[in-house]
């Protein structure tokens, strides 16, 4: 489409921004990444004398990575509405999210809409896809603990079997508190007709705005982390092994992305913000673990009756540019999510101090030596 003699200054100026907001994420990991990986190396001692104070400090400064990514849509006018229950109020307990996948844009969209929610974002392990392993951001979850799960039937037993060991081996030994999980196991849009297809053979929920989820990864998380069945048991895994004070995974938060006329936000719009300000809307419902089924087949058909009530939230969101009221409500209540000019300020000011610092060090001992 020919762009006319009154657009042109506009789409020079969104040129000129993307450059200019491009320049400043390249700067931004230049000095977040390796200063988060000097700290890592020189707290070292203090993971063998404390591991628990270690574990707490990385959360700290992992939670001000995911801030400084939040950052880059805050500015942008990228905002986050949140509907349905507060979580806020379930912070400090362990708690797994199922979330919604239609881009790359949910993950930043999480990033921001968690982060006022206490130490969720520092407790947080991520499961996602093993391409990011391979992205500037890899070596900071790999270091945190996240999982970077392989998608594919050939891959699919032994990446559960990798899951559950890195559950038992990382969870709760790095304090771990909330999971993210995409249950849909890829995008909404390389996903849909495979999943649409796969319901009309096997007599399932026929859907357009959400995919069928997959049950593996949730399996293993609930037998890995639930404390106890009705019988009193161990459910399995590394709840063996739970201290004193940890009452195990106690809640499951259905969480659904929703975005104006369905149209998401990808890590590129992010990033350079060429896209009109937009606001994402985020829906929250709670359950407790006891009524979550443990059983396959029945824990099956509880997450897809989760994802066809995703789909009644979509369509009604689609449709009015709200969700709907819970039920015996009259109205739904949303929140407007806000970050702290303030606090990104002072995030931001100590990565690039960071940066300095390490870098004046770093040269003096090259000098020193050579």
């Amino acid at each position: 489409m020919a762009v006319t003699l009154e657009e042109a200054p506009w789409l020079g100026w969104i040129f000129v921004k993307a450059l200019m907001r491009f320049a400043f994420m390249v700067s931004n990991n230049l000095v977040a990444i390796p200063s988060y990986l000097c700290y890592v190396i020189i707290l070292q001692p203090l993971r063998l004398l404390d591991n628990k104070c270690f574990w707490y400090i990385e959360g700290i400064m992992y939670k001000w990575l995911l801030g400084m990514v939040a950052s880059w849509g805050w500015y942008a006018g990228y905002t986050v509405m949140e509907w349905g229950e507060d979580v806020k109020a379930i912070s400090k307990d362990e708690a797994v999210m199922l979330v919604n996948h239609q881009a790359t844009g949910d993950v930043c969209t999480l990033m921001m809409c968690l982060q006022d929610k206490g130490r969720v974002v520092s407790e947080m392990m991520w499961l996602m896809d093993h391409i990011f392993r391979y992205t500037n951001f890899g070596i900071i979850s790999l270091i945190h603990g996240d999982f970077f799960i392989r998608q594919g039937k050939s891959h699919r037993d032994q990446q559960l079997l990798l899951l559950k060991k890195h559950l038992e081996n990382n969870y709760r030994s790095r304090n771990r508190k909330w999971i993210v999980l995409f249950p849909e196991g890829g995008f909404l849009r390389k996903r849909r007709e495979t999943s649409q297809a796969f319901a009309k053979k096997n007599n399932l929920p026929f859907l357009q705005h959400v995919t069928l989820p997959r049950v593996g990864a949730t399996k293993i998380i609930l037998n890995a982390l639930v404390a106890q069945q009705e019988n009193g048991s161990p459910a399995g895994g590394d709840a063996a092994k739970l201290d004193s004070k940890s009452k195990g995974l106690q809640w499951i938060i259905d969480t659904t992305i929703a975005y104006p006329e369905a149209k998401p936000i990808d890590i590129q719009t992010w990033i350079l913000g060429y896209r009109k300000p937009t606001v994402t809307h985020v829906h929250y419902r709670i359950f407790p673990i006891k009524d979550v089924p443990l059983e396959t087949d029945d824990l099956s058909d509880w997450l897809y009756q989760r994802f066809v009530e995703k789909e009644d939230l979509l369509s009604h969101f689609y449709k009015t540019g709200a969700f709907p009221p819970p039920k015996g409500h009259k109205e739904a209540n949303s929140r407007e999510m806000t970050l702290s000019n303030v606090w990104i300020f002072l995030i931001q000011s100590f990565a690039f101090l960071s940066a300095y610092m390490w870098y004046s060090v770093l040269q003096y001992l090259y000098h020193c030596l050579f």
